[in-house]
């Protein structure tokens, strides 16, 4: 099912997902998919979370010295960034910060409906380590609104957001284990149907990512209330950023630092490192799909930090 969303995106439904993309039909997407080359990905082994936030510092630095203007950056909730959001804080404490202020920031996925002031909002988190010095200097900071009466509405105004700002210079990603060692990047679930075109997502939440999102929560540190973890068990849907996104970032960032609490990654990113993609685009796109950690190895430009528990 396919019909036009905006005057540039086309809204299609797959099962009950929704993905607002630029492709008008299956074919459509199929060629543009042929575009697109598997590449291996080659883990890079830091001996610690602080080193791979100063890793990912690192490159925002980088960035920065190489173009001028806005830095538009796509966060990573969760673990995977935490020390690289505690390091960004220290720096806005220190006093006002070249590099901060020139920060276009964007987050990648959200729990539907959330109000932004819960705990378990990516928001609060990232407001936690970042802190109010961070705020005060960023240039921009665009958050989803999950609890938007229109959650389409709201995916083609946040995504045209970020299409506005010049699209994502960095995108910080994660990697999450699904069933089956299976995988999802940034919160594109296995069977939800993403094609390469789409470039975003309103797809039904399921039990075993709400258990991810609270366990990660707490084991990063943060003081999740009775009340939050309820109201969070209720949330029905997943807003995330789509694989056109991802595709066209100009470069990626990944980062994996919470085996001993996700003890399934090892197995899952072994089994995205390891897949071989089929030369048919059908039965490609069907890889895809099914293990969506798989969209990582089709961008040109990925640098992959892990620490060592995660090649165990």
């Amino acid at each position: 099912m396919s019909s036009v969303l905006s005057n540039a995106l086309h809204r299609r439904v797959a099962g009950e997902n929704v993905w607002p993309g630029r492709a008008s039909d299956a074919a459509a997407a199929q060629t543009e998919l042929s575009r697109w080359s598997p590449r291996e990905l080659m883990p890079e082994v830091l001996p610690s979370e602080l080193a791979v936030g100063q890793a990912m510092l690192a490159e925002l630095d980088a960035l920065a010295a190489s173009k001028d203007g806005d830095i538009v950056m796509i966060l990573l909730g969760g673990r995977g960034a935490q020390a690289l959001h505690r390091l960004l804080g220290e720096r806005a404490k220190r006093g006002q910060d070249e590099l901060i202020a020139r920060l276009r920031v964007f987050t990648q996925d959200a729990l539907a409906p959330l109000p932004l002031n819960s705990s378990l909002s990516f928001v609060r988190d990232f407001e936690r380590l970042l802190g109010d010095e961070f705020f005060r200097q960023v240039k921009s900071f665009s958050t989803m609104r999950t609890d938007a009466a229109d959650l389409e509405a709201e995916m083609t105004r946040y995504v045209g957001e970020l299409e506005a700002a010049g699209g994502a210079d960095i995108f910080f990603l994660g990697h999450g284990p699904e069933a089956e060692d299976a995988s999802h990047l940034a919160y594109i679930k296995p069977n939800s149907g993403a094609q390469v075109s789409d470039v975003a997502g309103l797809i039904p939440i399921s039990a075993s990512i709400l258990e991810h999102h609270i366990t990660k929560f707490k084991a990063g540190g943060s003081a999740v209330s009775a009340e939050d973890e309820a109201e969070c068990r209720r949330a029905t849907h997943i807003f995330t950023l789509g694989p056109a996104v991802i595709l066209e970032a100009r470069r990626i960032v990944q980062a994996i630092v919470d085996a001993d609490t996700a003890p399934a990654k090892p197995r899952t990113y072994r089994r995205v490192r390891t897949t071989t993609f089929s030369a048919d685009l059908a039965e490609c796109t069907r890889q895809l799909d099914q293990n969506p950690g798989l969209w990582l190895r089709l961008h040109p430009n990925v640098r992959s930090l892990v620490l060592p528990n995660v090649l165990a």
